[in-house]
């Protein structure tokens, strides 16, 4: 499911930001920093929020939108698998 889950977020920064460039952006390091590297801008990461909403049926608590939580691939993943109701990418 990981790498679903991963594909399918390289998919939307690929479809929304960086036109097929997403994975060599992220270098193969999943913790690479959205923001420190360029890839997400804030208004970026709003929109992701709102993908991530729509697309796993999940309801993010303001609580929990932090770098800590959505600054880079590895962290989406992990906040999101941890996420009570989450099933996946369908």
């Amino acid at each position: 499911m990981a790498d679903t889950l991963r594909q399918t977020l390289i998919d939307w920064l690929d479809d929304n930001y960086h036109f097929g460039d997403a994975e060599s952006l992220i270098g193969g390091d999943d913790d690479k920093s959205f923001l420190q590297h360029g890839i997400l801008t804030s208004l970026g990461f709003v929109e992701l929020l709102l993908f991530i909403e729509r697309s796993f049926d999940l309801k993010i608590e303001r609580k929990d939108v932090s770098p800590a939580n959505f600054d880079s691939l590895q962290k989406i993943m992990t906040f999101l698998k941890a996420a009570p109701g989450y099933k996946g990418p369908q």
